[in-house]
Protein backbone atom coordinates (compact mmCIF):
# COMPACT_ATOMS: atom_id res chain seq x y z
CA UNK A 1 0.00 0.00 0.00
CA UNK A 2 2.99 2.26 0.40
CA UNK A 3 3.87 1.78 -3.08
CA UNK A 4 0.46 2.00 -4.55
CA UNK A 5 -0.88 5.04 -2.75
CA UNK A 6 2.68 6.83 -1.22
CA UNK A 7 3.54 7.88 1.96
CA UNK A 8 1.38 10.78 2.25
CA UNK A 9 -1.99 9.51 0.72
CA UNK A 10 -1.81 6.45 2.71
CA UNK A 11 -4.34 6.55 5.68
CA UNK A 12 -3.93 4.39 8.79
CA UNK A 13 -8.00 4.00 8.59
CA UNK A 14 -7.45 2.96 5.04
CA UNK A 15 -4.31 0.78 6.04
CA UNK A 16 -6.69 -0.81 8.87
CA UNK A 17 -9.71 -1.52 6.99
CA UNK A 18 -7.30 -3.54 4.28
CA UNK A 19 -5.62 -5.40 6.60
CA UNK A 20 -8.53 -6.10 8.76
CA UNK A 21 -6.52 -4.87 11.78
CA UNK A 22 -8.06 -2.72 14.66
CA UNK A 23 -6.74 0.01 15.34
CA UNK A 24 -5.66 -0.79 19.12
CA UNK A 25 -3.34 -3.54 17.24
CA UNK A 26 -2.12 -1.27 15.22
CA UNK A 27 -0.91 1.33 18.24
CA UNK A 28 0.68 -2.02 20.09
CA UNK A 29 3.29 -2.43 17.25
CA UNK A 30 3.56 0.49 16.07
CA UNK A 31 4.21 3.96 18.26
CA UNK A 32 2.59 5.88 14.60
CA UNK A 33 2.78 6.70 11.33
CA UNK A 34 5.95 7.47 10.96
CA UNK A 35 6.80 4.03 13.41
CA UNK A 36 4.76 1.56 10.90
CA UNK A 37 6.61 2.88 7.53
CA UNK A 38 9.72 2.58 8.94
CA UNK A 39 9.33 -0.74 10.31
CA UNK A 40 8.00 -1.22 6.50
CA UNK A 41 11.87 -0.09 5.00
CA UNK A 42 13.14 -2.17 7.75
CA UNK A 43 11.24 -5.41 6.33
CA UNK A 44 11.62 -4.62 2.83
CA UNK A 45 15.33 -4.12 4.19
CA UNK A 46 14.94 -8.19 5.14
CA UNK A 47 13.68 -8.82 2.10
CA UNK A 48 16.91 -7.35 -0.13
CA UNK A 49 19.21 -8.92 2.03
CA UNK A 50 17.89 -12.21 1.81
CA UNK A 51 18.06 -11.78 -2.17
CA UNK A 52 21.36 -10.77 -1.61
CA UNK A 53 22.18 -13.42 0.21
CA UNK A 54 21.07 -15.96 -2.03
CA UNK A 55 22.58 -13.96 -5.41
CA UNK A 56 25.83 -13.29 -4.32
CA UNK A 57 26.15 -16.17 -1.66
CA UNK A 58 26.05 -18.28 -4.91
CA UNK A 59 29.80 -19.83 -5.14
CA UNK A 60 29.28 -21.69 -8.53
CA UNK A 61 28.60 -18.23 -10.38
CA UNK A 62 31.31 -16.03 -11.40
CA UNK A 63 30.88 -12.65 -9.38
CA UNK A 64 29.57 -10.46 -11.88
CA UNK A 65 26.98 -13.33 -12.87
CA UNK A 66 26.19 -13.54 -9.33
CA UNK A 67 25.32 -9.80 -8.73
CA UNK A 68 23.36 -9.22 -12.35
CA UNK A 69 21.62 -12.28 -10.76
CA UNK A 70 20.06 -9.87 -7.84
CA UNK A 71 19.10 -7.13 -10.18
CA UNK A 72 17.19 -9.49 -12.47
CA UNK A 73 15.59 -11.38 -9.48
CA UNK A 74 14.72 -7.86 -8.03
CA UNK A 75 12.86 -7.04 -11.70
CA UNK A 76 10.97 -10.44 -11.90
CA UNK A 77 9.60 -9.20 -8.29
CA UNK A 78 8.58 -5.98 -9.77
CA UNK A 79 6.92 -7.59 -12.70
CA UNK A 80 4.94 -9.11 -10.31
CA UNK A 81 4.04 -6.43 -8.59
CA UNK A 82 2.98 -4.58 -11.65
CA UNK A 83 6.19 -2.52 -12.14
CA UNK A 84 5.57 -0.32 -8.99
CA UNK A 85 9.60 0.01 -8.32
CA UNK A 86 11.59 0.46 -5.47
CA UNK A 87 10.13 0.70 -2.22
CA UNK A 88 12.92 2.82 -1.32
CA UNK A 89 12.67 4.94 -3.96
CA UNK A 90 9.28 5.85 -3.99
CA UNK A 91 9.63 6.90 -0.47
CA UNK A 92 13.16 7.98 -0.86
CA UNK A 93 11.61 10.54 -3.69
CA UNK A 94 8.37 11.99 -1.54
CA UNK A 95 9.87 12.08 1.66
CA UNK A 96 14.19 12.86 1.73
CA UNK A 97 12.89 16.59 1.22
CA UNK A 98 10.68 17.30 4.88
CA UNK A 99 11.91 14.10 6.91
CA UNK A 100 15.53 14.04 7.56
CA UNK A 101 14.85 10.74 9.47
CA UNK A 102 13.66 9.43 6.10
CA UNK A 103 16.67 10.58 4.20
CA UNK A 104 18.65 9.35 6.30
CA UNK A 105 17.43 6.03 6.65
CA UNK A 106 16.55 5.45 3.20
CA UNK A 107 20.15 6.75 2.08
CA UNK A 108 21.83 4.11 5.06
CA UNK A 109 19.57 1.14 2.91
CA UNK A 110 21.17 2.01 -0.06
CA UNK A 111 24.47 1.76 0.59
CA UNK A 112 24.32 -1.09 2.74
CA UNK A 113 23.14 -2.62 -0.74
CA UNK A 114 25.91 -0.75 -2.64
CA UNK A 115 28.34 -2.30 0.30
CA UNK A 116 27.55 -5.92 -0.45
CA UNK A 117 27.40 -5.36 -3.85
CA UNK A 118 30.59 -3.75 -3.41
CA UNK A 119 32.27 -7.23 -1.85
CA UNK A 120 31.67 -9.13 -4.54
CA UNK A 121 32.58 -6.65 -7.43
CA UNK A 122 35.82 -6.98 -5.76
CA UNK A 123 36.26 -10.89 -6.23
CA UNK A 124 35.46 -9.71 -9.47
CA UNK A 125 38.12 -7.41 -9.43
CA UNK A 126 40.53 -9.62 -7.78
CA UNK A 127 39.67 -12.50 -10.45
CA UNK A 128 40.51 -9.98 -13.55
CA UNK A 129 36.95 -9.51 -14.56
CA UNK A 130 36.92 -5.73 -14.22
CA UNK A 131 40.03 -3.69 -14.43
CA UNK A 132 42.68 -3.90 -11.42
CA UNK A 133 41.97 -0.30 -10.80
CA UNK A 134 38.62 -0.08 -10.39
CA UNK A 135 36.58 1.66 -7.44
CA UNK A 136 34.06 -1.30 -6.68
CA UNK A 137 32.93 0.89 -4.11
CA UNK A 138 32.28 3.24 -6.48
CA UNK A 139 31.15 0.93 -9.44
CA UNK A 140 28.48 -0.43 -7.05
CA UNK A 141 26.62 3.22 -5.97
CA UNK A 142 26.83 3.90 -9.68
CA UNK A 143 24.75 0.23 -10.19
CA UNK A 144 22.53 1.13 -7.51
CA UNK A 145 22.08 4.80 -8.70
CA UNK A 146 21.40 3.52 -12.30
CA UNK A 147 18.98 0.77 -10.90
CA UNK A 148 17.03 3.28 -9.19
CA UNK A 149 16.34 5.61 -12.00
CA UNK A 150 15.67 2.69 -14.19
CA UNK A 151 12.88 1.39 -11.52
CA UNK A 152 11.09 4.94 -11.46
CA UNK A 153 11.14 4.78 -15.12
CA UNK A 154 10.07 1.05 -15.50
CA UNK A 155 7.20 2.28 -13.13
CA UNK A 156 6.31 5.19 -15.52
CA UNK A 157 6.45 2.69 -18.52
CA UNK A 158 5.14 -0.07 -16.73
CA UNK A 159 7.70 -2.58 -17.97
CA UNK A 160 10.88 -3.80 -17.52
CA UNK A 161 12.65 -2.01 -20.74
CA UNK A 162 14.44 0.31 -18.63
CA UNK A 163 15.79 -2.34 -16.25
CA UNK A 164 17.17 -4.64 -19.27
CA UNK A 165 18.99 -1.71 -20.60
CA UNK A 166 20.21 -0.40 -17.51
CA UNK A 167 21.45 -3.70 -16.54
CA UNK A 168 23.01 -4.69 -20.15
CA UNK A 169 24.53 -1.17 -20.13
CA UNK A 170 26.12 -1.48 -17.17
CA UNK A 171 27.48 -4.67 -17.48
CA UNK A 172 28.73 -4.66 -20.92
CA UNK A 173 29.96 -0.84 -20.70
CA UNK A 174 31.25 0.22 -17.17
CA UNK A 175 32.06 -3.14 -15.81
CA UNK A 176 33.43 -5.31 -18.73
CA UNK A 177 35.94 -2.61 -19.81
Amino acid sequence: MLLIHGYNDLGIQALLEATGIPKGSFYHHFKDKDDFALQSIDQYMWNVHAGLDMCLGDRSRPPLERVRLFFEMTEKHYRTEGYMGCLLGGLGQELSGVSEVFRLKIEWCFSAIAERIAVCLEEARQSGNIPGDSDVRCLAGLLVDCWEGAALRSRLRGNATSLIAMLDFYFQSVVSH
